[in-house]
């Protein structure tokens, strides 16, 4: 697998991701299409400058353009302090794989090494099973429940938190 900055011609996966509602179907449903590509927009932009990390999930032998999802890391502020954020979404034909969870392991390693992130929370939807696991797996510690604004919906989502070198697969566990 490999994980590369998100581009342009990417706007074909983030339609196929955000815009369908089994996709979408933990985060409020499908969001319509021309906000997509104005969020690819903003995050070539982001990413260009790097304030954020924004990683394309390329399986083992696919071929060119082809992409299972997307892992991201990013900066926010939550009660007037800067946190770490990460988040991902995996297409349904590349579901159970263990990419999603081989990809947010990556991330968090490049984030220790990098050191700049500090702590990583995770909020995936009390009901997501699969991104609930891959946070257990990982050694992200869970915070309890709460509602978080996402796309103009509220989510009612676990709070998941981990150290980047802390985490399972990091060396150090």
């Amino acid at each position: 697998m490999l994980l590369r900055d998100v581009r342009a011609e990417d706007d074909g996966a983030y339609v196929r991701m955000r815009c369908d509602p089994l996709m979408m179907a933990e985060l409020g449903g499908p969001l319509p299409r021309e906000r997509v590509a104005e969020r690819l927009r903003k995050d070539l932009v982001e990413v260009a400058a790097d304030r954020c990390w924004i990683k394309m999930i390329v399986p083992d032998g696919a071929e060119d353009g082809e992409v299972a999802g997307t892992v991201t890391l990013w900066s926010d502020e939550e009660d007037g302090a800067a946190v770490s954020e990460i988040g991902w979404m995996v297409l349904p034909g590349y579901q159970g794989r263990g990419l999603a969870k081989e990809a947010v392991r990556r991330v968090l390693d490049a984030a220790a090494a990098d050191g700049r992130w500090g702590p990583v929370h995770a909020n995936p939807g009390v009901a997501n099973g699969p991104s609930n696991g891959i946070c257990r797996a990982l050694g992200f510690r869970l915070l309890g429940e709460r509602d978080l604004d996402f796309a103009d919906r509220v989510l009612h989502t676990n709070h998941w938190v981990v150290v980047p070198g802390e985490h399972v697969g990091s060396g150090t566990e």
